[in-house]
């Protein structure tokens, strides 16, 4: 099975480099440079990693096969991976690999149920969460700490902080202001005439 180390995101210069949403919790032995890695899809690669930096909480590289902007810009969204027997450590240190996500419940960190993890979606800025609701809705959760503060895979929880409307069962404010403090209504349904 392969597992991803990174997924390519935008360029950044002119000169090639591309910033890395990475998936290891070794970027540095992963990502080193003279590193080759095999993608998906396949025929972007294989990448040969050339120039290697870590700043401000990203992380950069440079591909030899990519020596301008559009060569970074065509790899957009392409993934980094390895066969998970050239890397059986690496999930232990993550604690989880992204196909044990699926049919995990989702819990919100106030402790409601939410739905279950229906599948991991890959996009070039970030990973989603999709989540199947109790009635059988569907929201997407970006995969980012600030959203998902837990994945507890022993426990097949995952834990969200969501802004509120992204679920259905977790109306936004305006919904909830329309509910207590919307204009009375007549049985019918209309409301009723101004003054008289």
């Amino acid at each position: 099975m392969l597992l991803t180390v990174a997924v390519i995101g935008a360029p950044h210069g002119l000169r090639g480099e591309v910033r890395l949403n990475v998936r290891t919790d070794d970027p540095g032995r992963r990502l080193a440079v003279g590193q080759v890695l095999e993608t998906e899809p396949s025929d972007a690669g294989p990448l040969t990693v050339s120039r290697f930096r870590a700043q401000g909480g990203s992380t950069y590289v440079h591909f030899e096969e990519a020596r301008d902007r559009g060569g970074a810009e065509a790899l957009r969204g392409v993934r980094l991976v390895v066969e998970s027997d050239e890397d059986e450590d690496e999930g232990d240190d993550e604690g989880w690999y992204p196909h044990e996500l699926v049919g995990m419940r989702v819990r919100h960190v106030d402790g409601r149920e939410l739905g279950t993890v229906a599948e991991l979606e890959h996009f070039p800025a970030q990973d989603v969460l999709l989540v199947t609701e109790p009635d059988g809705a569907q929201a997407r959760v970006p995969f980012v700490a600030e959203l998902v503060p837990e994945v507890d895979v022993d426990a097949g929880v995952i834990t969200v902080d969501p802004p509120r409307g992204l679920f259905a069962a977790d109306p936004g404010e305006e919904d909830d202001e329309a509910g207590d403090d919307g204009p009375a209504t007549s049985p019918s349904g209309d409301r009723p005439a101004s003054g008289a």
